[in-house]
């Protein structure tokens, strides 16, 4: 029985993809961070800290536009 590894086809890479793909993506993480920064914004300082954010790391995070 041959057990060496061959290599498996790759799936496309991200350059290789369709436009459209690669724009409806960023807008799906672009979403993402906004709705993540809204559930980060309604943490009380108990839950900051049950996560271990602190207030400092918290702003600075939700000072960032929803693009990065």
């Amino acid at each position: 029985m041959d057990r060496t590894l061959k290599p498996q086809p790759t799936s496309s890479t991200p350059l290789e993809c369709p436009l459209y793909l690669r724009a409806y993506a960023t807008l799906c993480n672009w979403r993402r961070n906004w709705h993540t920064r809204q559930q980060l914004a309604r943490l009380d300082s108990r839950q900051l800290a049950d996560a271990g954010i602190s207030a400092a790391q918290r702003q600075a995070e939700l000072e960032k536009p929803f693009w990065r």
